[in-house]
C-alpha cells in the first residue's frame, strides 16, 4: 500500500487529497479540507492547520506528498498567509520524512489535463474520472488536492522512465 497526499494550501481552507498506488495505477482513498476561522489570531489558525493536518498524515501514513506552489500574481497580500499556512505544512511533512514535490497549477493542470490552461470544471471532471468517481469532489480545494496527488504520480512515473532510459545507455 502506498499513499500520497496531495495538497492545495490555503489559510482559511486547506484542501488535502490522498490516493493509493497500486500497480502504477490511482485509486481513490479520501478528502477533505481544514478550515480556520477569519479573525482568529494567525498563531492559532497556524496551529490549528498545523495539529489537523498532523493527525491526517499520522492516519494515513502517505510514503509522498505534493503540494501546490504558491502563485500570487493578483494579490501578494493572501501570499504570506498562504505562504506560512504552506509552512506548517511541509513542516508536518518533513517532521515524518515524506518527499514532497512542490508543482504549479499550470503543472498540475498539465498532468491531469493534458493542457496547462484548462480551466477548474476540466481538471475536477479529469479527476472525477481518472479515480473512477460517480461525482466531482467537493469542496474545490480538496478536488484541487486530489489533482496535486495526481500530478505528484505521474510526474514521478515519468522521472522513474527518464531514469530507467538513462540506465539502459
Amino acid at each position: 500500500m502506498s499513499y500520497i497526499i496531495g495538497v492545495d494550501p490555503g489559510l482559511s481552507s486547506v484542501g488535502y487529497g490522498i490516493i493509493e498506488i497500486k500497480n502504477e495505477r490511482s485509486f481513490y482513498v479520501t478528502h477533505g479540507t481544514i478550515t480556520t476561522k477569519a479573525g482568529e489570531p494567525m498563531a492559532r489558525r497556524l496551529s490549528l492547520i498545523y495539529r489537523e493536518f498532523s493527525a491526517i498524515v499520522a492516519e494515513f501514513q502517505p510514503a509522498q506528498a505534493g503540494i501546490e506552489s504558491i502563485f500570487f500574481a493578483k494579490n501578494i497580500k493572501t501570499a504570506i498567509p498562504v505562504a506560512q499556512a504552506r509552512g506548517v505544512i511541509l513542516l508536518a511533512l518533513g517532521e515524518r520524512n515524506i518527499p514532497c514535490g512542490e508543482y504549479s497549477p499550470i503543472e498540475i493542470k498539465n498532468a491531469v489535463v493534458g493542457r496547462g490552461r484548462a480551466d477548474k470544471t476540466q481538471v475536477q471532471e479529469m479527476v472525477r474520472v481518472i479515480l473512477g468517481l460517480e461525482k466531482i469532489p467537493k469542496p474545490n480545494h480538496a478536488a484541487d488536492a486530489l489533482a496535486t496527488a495526481l500530478c505528484h504520480h505521474h510526474i514521478g512515473r515519468f522521472r522513474d522512465i527518464c531514469q530507467e532510459l538513462e540506465e539502459d545507455v
